[in-house]
């Protein structure tokens, strides 16, 4: 009995295109292109390979990277949605909330509330200098 892994550098490899590409408008004929085999084949073996099919694997990448942007960016809602890839703020909206269990706006605000506090630079300058040796005799 062998016991071979599956050959999933193909699918490594639309999956790779998919994270360098995820802004990008994609579909699955051009993913199936880029891992060398049929749209339906390609369907399944992802799916079989990673859990989930490849277009709920973008929308999970998308808002992943939504998600870092809403925690770091002084950018609005609406424009980290078309950022990641969204072409519509309602749809983006709607499947942030099922992946995250909060909107857009809630996460900001949560992700914003649950930071540390940044320090002025000032402060931070002050704190970090070397203490002086009074030279004097």
């Amino acid at each position: 009995m062998s016991t071979r892994p599956p050959a999933v550098a193909h699918l490594r490899r639309a999956r790779d295109w998919m994270d360098a590409h995820h802004a990008e408008p994609l579909d699955i004929e051009q993913l199936a292109e880029v891992a060398r085999c049929s749209r339906s084949h390609f369907i399944h073996s992802f799916a079989a390979a990673y859990g989930e099919t490849p277009k709920a694997y973008l929308t999970r990448r998308r808002i992943e990277r939504a998600q870092d942007l809403l925690r770091s960016a002084n950018l609005t809602v609406t424009e980290i949605c078309l950022l990641v890839g969204f072409t519509s703020l309602g749809t983006f909206s709607r499947r942030f909330t099922a992946l995250v269990g909060l909107s857009p706006t809630a996460y900001r605000a949560a992700a914003r509330t649950a930071r540390a506090p940044l320090i002025p630079g000032c402060y931070l300058m002050m704190m970090t200098r070397p203490a002086q040796k009074d030279s004097r005799p």
